[in-house]
């Protein structure tokens, strides 16, 4: 095999592309700060324990393990930054109110997650700690579908679920692990001969129930079909209510539901939310509620937040033009060299991006559109258009 390929689902990032997700990232980054996010840059590899205990077996499968040589003990690479994140807030800041943060960075995959996706994303996610009330919810949505605007993207599709609706109709239901992770895989697919067959254990009504949460996925008719065929449980009932008052908020997006998909990982613990847009062939968005995210470091904190793979972002983001440059000779000897040293230094600080072009060579730039030149003329360096 040649020494320059690389494993699969796995792809350097070429100019073109890498400028924009560095745009991107800063778009995000600016908009998150702009809601009061602080940001946080956790390490790729941690202790494994600390990476996945609560998680599921879903982000288990998905983490490259590997042995540090210092302490042989077994580290991870980071999945997902979630947990990381959760982790900072329960032991390092350690706040007794609010707390705001957002990330981006790489974490990387054992496989991926669908078919062409790589197994490197670009996370970018934002966090809030401390609030109980639907209000973070609703904070949550808002900020992730401005920073989709921030990056044009758009028409925007709201898609809502909350997993307190299957958890109350499985409550008491006695599955083991294995079990109920089919039946939510099941749901998730709309599979209802499937869903029969592992729920003909259970209770006629709620089988009955179970089978109506397949077909409830649509515009806001759902919640009112939702709230006539499912039992009236307070779980389920307060699940709705906060559905249909964070749709009553959300603008500029359409608004849709979905009340059997569970995707996602296991530490959803409420109102969870996917954006999609068209020409993407998945979400570009997911996100919820997790409120038991940091009961394993030992502070269970209300939490709610969202992430994207930037890297998936860059495919239906509007392509932004190439940034102007001037060329310039290069700073060789001279009675003119001095004064083209500081002629060119003057425009970078300036903010100008000025391409030199090397003795013999024409520079084979395709990031920049060089639509004026450095040139002397009248025993002055002037920039001209060309």
């Amino acid at each position: 095999m040649s020494a320059w390929v690389l494993p699969d689902h796995i792809a350097d990032v070429l100019p073109s592309e890498a400028r924009h997700i560095e745009e991107l990232r800063r778009e995000l980054l600016d908009t998150a700060r702009g809601y009061g996010y602080e940001l946080v840059m956790p390490p790729m590899l941690e202790h494994l324990e600390s990476l996945l205990t609560g998680t599921g077996e879903a982000l288990d499968l998905q983490t490259f393990k590997l042995v540090d040589q210092l302490s042989g003990r077994t580290l991870g690479l980071r999945a997902d930054t979630t947990p990381q994140v959760a982790r900072i807030d329960a032991h390092l800041l350690n706040r007794r109110g609010v707390a705001r943060l957002c990330y981006c960075g790489p974490v990387v995959h054992t496989r991926p997650d669908r078919p062409h996706a790589t197994r490197e994303p670009l996370q970018f996610g934002a966090e809030i700690y401390g609030h109980a009330g639907v209000e973070a919810d609703l904070e949550a949505l808002q900020l992730a579908l401005d920073c989709l605007r921030a990056t044009k993207v758009g028409p925007l599709t709201v898609d809502m679920g909350d997993v307190r609706i299957v958890g109350a109709l499985l409550a008491g239901a006695g599955l083991d692990a294995r079990r109920l992770a089919e039946v939510h895989a099941a749901l998730a697919i709309k599979d209802a001969s499937e869903l029969d067959t592992l729920t003909r254990a259970l209770p006629a009504a709620t089988r009955d129930a179970l089978r109506a949460l397949v077909g409830l996925y649509g515009d806001g008719r759902v919640l009112e079909e939702a709230a006539r065929v499912l039992p009236a449980a307070p779980a389920i009932r307060q699940a709705l209510e906060q559905l249909q008052w964070l749709a009553g908020r959300l603008e500029g997006a359409r608004v849709s539901y979905d009340l059997a998909d569970l995707r996602g990982y296991a530490y959803y613990s409420g109102v969870r939310f996917a954006i999609y847009t068209p020409g993407a062939s998945d979400a570009l968005v997911r996100g919820g509620r997790y409120d038991e995210v940091g009961a394993v470091f030992g502070r269970n904190r209300p939490a709610v937040g969202f992430s994207l793979d930037v890297r998936e972002l860059v495919e239906v983001a509007a392509r932004p033009p190439l940034k102007a440059a001037i060329r310039a000779p290069w700073r060789g000897a001279g009675p003119e060299a001095s004064g083209l040293h500081a002629a060119i230094a003057a425009l970078r600080r300036a903010g100008e991006t000025v391409v030199c072009v090397l003795p013999g060579h024409e520079s084979e730039v395709d990031e920049f559109h060089c639509d004026r030149e450095l040139a002397h003329a009248a025993g002055q360096w002037v920039v001209r258009a060309l």
